[in-house]
């Protein structure tokens, strides 16, 4: 059976904390769980935090890098916080770069891209 991710909403920006192994209706209902979100809130930016996700596979690479795109399209930048080396060198081996996939070590990074995108989004308005 699937579960349902919570989604906080922090400022401008959501976040989701995946704490559970991820099975593929998990990620897909992730994926129209945020959307809805991203329109609900108007939602500038979208972290994933992957700390504890021991292993992605290809599906799930793939699916970051579609919920990405989603965001995108928007008008909210992803960002995925939390990858462990290991989970890295798999996409890499899978041949997964997660196009247009922000990344950060930790969630204070992470946030701090947003703050830099939103400054930036700012500036040119």
């Amino acid at each position: 059976m699937s579960e349902r991710l919570p989604i906080l909403r922090i400022g401008e920006n959501l976040l989701v904390s995946i704490q559970i192994d991820l099975d593929d209706q998990t990620v897909l209902n992730l994926q129209d769980d945020l959307a809805e979100q991203v329109v609900k809130h108007s939602a500038r930016g979208v972290i994933i935090d992957i700390t504890a996700a021991e292993i992605v596979d290809s599906f799930v690479g793939r699916m970051l890098a579609t919920i990405a795109s989603i965001s995108r399209l928007l008008d909210a930048e992803t960002v995925v916080v939390g990858m462990r080396p290991a989970v890295a060198i798999t996409l890499v081996e899978l041949g997964l770069s997660l196009g247009g996939v922000r990344t950060a070590l930790n969630l204070e990074r992470g946030l701090a891209i947003l703050a830099e995108h939103a400054a930036a989004r700012a500036a040119q308005a």
